[in-house]
């Protein structure tokens, strides 16, 4: 008896790009020819067309193949054949691969050598809601402690440098410093030049309807005084410095010269973090002083310009408004801004993983650890001076 079944992946059945057909020589055999081009950009047959044609022919016991008509073929066919072959080793019918090419039958071999370890093909399980939270938990709580004792390390290396004994190279800090001060500058003035205007911007139109225009010059020189002046250059400098502390660390991760440094007898928080906690504590407050004063130009300008105020009534008023006490407030949040940055960078880094993607997760973390820190301590620092009146 012979049955002859005839499919074709393409959509013009002239092309002859990929075909399948079933012969029955015999009542227990099933013959598969193949004709046509195998490959992965022609297309392939389904294949539970083959198990169709078992599953009716239940007497089938042995599967042929017969490739006289094959005229190209890449992996695609493998895949073809040996889903094929599952199919039959499920159904317990023996798979004669004589009639294939010579290669063909070679890699089926070697794909078919070892059998599948049990639990190797990766399954996509959803993991419950309470594993999750159980997950995050036990993740954050090793970040603190990570955290925990990063702060401690970083002490003890302060301590070290007081006693005059900590060991790094005074040109790394002198290089570090002219990176964290001179070289941030120029965003540090467009920033904190917009800022001032911003902020002059939106206290004129509120003033303007009282005819006190004049105290625009206070709102701006306060806020930039106290707060903004610190904050956005805190935020400058986490996003520009603070990043790049973590990808130069995690860099010295990846490549092991952290480890080459541990090996020699140094101390990486000594050699490597410490000149940079050191150069961003000296330099923040002098990039605040020099953001404060950006920004009291911005919105001198607003007033100068717009609200028909001379300079020498801007500048007289911002004066009267302005105190030590204020500029003091901003220059002691950015000092611990500066160290938060500093150590949030430096973390992130010696904390890098050993692959590229680490790095950059690294250098993503350490920017918004930063940020997220600035914003809190920012909120410490107006409930402290709230609560003690300055």
């Amino acid at each position: 008896m012979t049955d002859s079944v005839e499919l074709n992946s393409s959509n013009n059945a002239n092309s002859m790009r990929c075909e399948v057909s079933f012969r029955r020589p015999a009542d227990d055999m099933l013959l598969v020819e193949l004709a046509g081009s195998w490959t992965i950009h022609d297309g392939l047959p389904p294949v539970a067309s083959v198990q169709e044609q078992i599953v009716t022919g239940s007497t089938i016991q042995c599967l042929a193949f017969e490739a006289k008509g094959l005229t190209a073929w890449d992996s695609a066919l493998l895949a073809f054949l040996l889903k094929v072959i599952d199919q039959c080793d499920g159904s317990r019918i023996r798979v004669d691969r004589d009639g294939l090419p010579s290669g063909v039958r070679r890699l089926l071999n070697l794909a078919t050598a070892v059998p599948e370890t049990t639990g190797a093909r990766r399954k996509s399980v959803r993991e419950p809601f309470l594993s999750r939270i159980g997950t995050t938990a036990i993740d954050l709580s090793e970040s603190f402690r990570e955290m925990q004792c990063f702060l401690g390390e970083a002490a003890l290396a302060l301590v070290k440098l007081l006693r005059g004994k900590a060991r790094f190279r005074s040109c790394d800090l002198f290089l570090t410093i002219q990176e964290c001060g001179a070289g941030a500058l120029p965003i540090v003035t467009l920033i904190s030049f917009l800022v001032g205007l911003i902020l002059a911007f939106i206290g004129a139109i509120q003033l303007l309807q009282f005819g006190a225009q004049i105290y625009v010059a206070d709102l701006v020189g306060i806020a930039m005084a106290r707060e903004m002046g610190a904050m956005m250059t805190a935020i400058v400098m986490a996003g520009r410095t603070g990043a790049a502390f973590a990808a130069e660390l995690g860099t010295m991760t990846v490549n092991e010269e952290i480890d080459a440094l541990e090996t020699l007898g140094f101390s990486p928080m000594e050699f490597l973090v410490l000149p940079r906690m050191l150069a961003l504590a000296l330099m923040m407050p002098l990039l605040c002083l020099y953001a404060d004063l950006v920004g009291i130009v911005g919105g001198a300008l607003v007033g100068v310009c717009m609200l028909d105020l001379s300079l020498m009534e801007y500048v007289n008023e911002t004066r009267l408004a302005l105190s030590l006490v204020d500029f003091s407030v901003g220059i002691s949040k950015s000092l611990v801004f500066g160290i938060i940055v500093a150590l949030s960078g430096c973390l992130r880094g010696m904390k890098c993983g050993r692959s590229s993607a680490a790095v950059g997760l690294a250098t993503t973390s350490a920017v918004v650890t930063a940020i997220v820190l600035i914003i809190v301590t920012d909120a410490v620092f107006a409930v402290v001076t709230n609560v003690i009146g300055v």
